[in-house]
């Protein structure tokens, strides 16, 4: 994984993302130069290697997973009014909602100028797969809106929303990466079907770490969540094993606009510990950690060409909380 690592990062300190005017490409390129983990890229690295792809073949596909990707946490910034992102300033609070909308855009159809670059025999696939991936990753982000107005969503319709907003991203990399390695279309539904359930353990770590990380570690304020009244898997998950006075003190703590932040963030983590919800989360963390290293064990591929994504849902399964 070290060297997948290293792999994309000389792929982003190679690529040129300023141009003119520079009011539309100092965000992108500010918004690319953070760093981040880089697992989407990553995940598409190791699948192609995985079938015998090389690194030149997909260095294009790469940088459009992940610039798509950084287009839609550019948004989302603006959409939620987060202040940080990997604990820098936001793009929105430093450029304003203008350019952060225009600048968005524009990574986007970046994206799309990235795949492009190259032909390929299974182009028509590649191009459908991201096409669909995006599509879903903004039916996600418009459930997550509804479930702000909304007060009885359940456990299912989160666990969909969150396979749209995050885990899609994650497969869709995964697939693009094998399809260019023209690898076998059951391999490629098992790679797929492994991001899926990396991607749900790694956005139900993001709501766990939201309420109990450190924000020098997450790189974003913790309890926000909490402080935005997002109806996420800890939320719902409390309302389903509360007493019917725990239930409705956190529905009005939830609808309470105006309530002390911090005092609202005490409260409910509070109310959460009483209900081991810390603990309950953790297990579904690890059950599907646990169903995507059945998947990945289900590849028909060298043990060592797997060693990379092993070693990836290591370290993801072992964030610090």
């Amino acid at each position: 994984m070290k060297h997948l690592l290293e792999e994309v990062q000389k792929i982003f300190e190679a690529e040129q993302f300023l141009a003119q005017p520079e009011e539309l490409y100092r965000p992108i390129d500010y918004t690319l130069r953070l760093g981040g983990k880089r697992i989407r890229p990553l995940l598409l690295l190791a699948a192609n290697q995985m079938f015998g792809g090389k690194t030149d073949d997909v260095r294009h596909a790469a940088l459009a997973i992940e610039t798509f990707h950084n287009f839609t946490l550019l948004h989302d910034d603006l959409m939620d009014r987060s202040p940080l992102r990997r604990g820098k300033p936001t793009v929105y609070s430093l450029w304003g909602d203008n350019s952060a909308i225009l600048s968005g855009d524009t990574m986007f159809a970046l994206a799309w100028r990235y795949l492009l670059r190259r032909d390929h025999p299974r182009l028509r696939d590649i191009l459908n797969t991201f096409n669909e991936t995006a599509i879903e990753v903004c039916e996600g982000q418009q459930y997550d809106m509804n479930f702000e107005q909304r007060d009885d969503v359940t456990v299912p319709e989160y666990l969909e929303m969150i396979r749209l907003k995050t885990a899609v991203l994650l497969a869709g990399a995964l697939k693009m990466g094998a399809l260019y390695a023209q690898a076998p279309d059951g391999d490629i539904q098992r790679l797929y079907d492994f991001g899926i359930h990396l991607g749900l353990s790694f956005q139900l770590q993001d709501d766990l770490l939201d309420a109990y990380g450190d924000t020098a570690t997450f790189g974003k304020a913790t309890g926000q969540d909490i402080r935005d009244n997002k109806k996420t898997y800890i939320y719902l998950h409390a309302l389903q094993v509360a007493s019917p006075e725990q239930q409705e003190r956190l529905r009005q703590l939830f609808n309470n606009e105006s309530a002390d932040t911090e005092a609202k963030v005490r409260e409910v983590l509070d109310i959460y510990g009483r209900l081991n919800i810390r603990e309950a989360v953790e297990k579904a963390i690890a059950d599907e950690f646990d169903m995507a290293r059945k998947c990945l064990d289900e590849v028909r591929a060298e043990e060592a060409a797997k060693a990379p994504l092993r070693e990836l849902l290591e370290t993801l399964f072992d964030r610090k909380k």
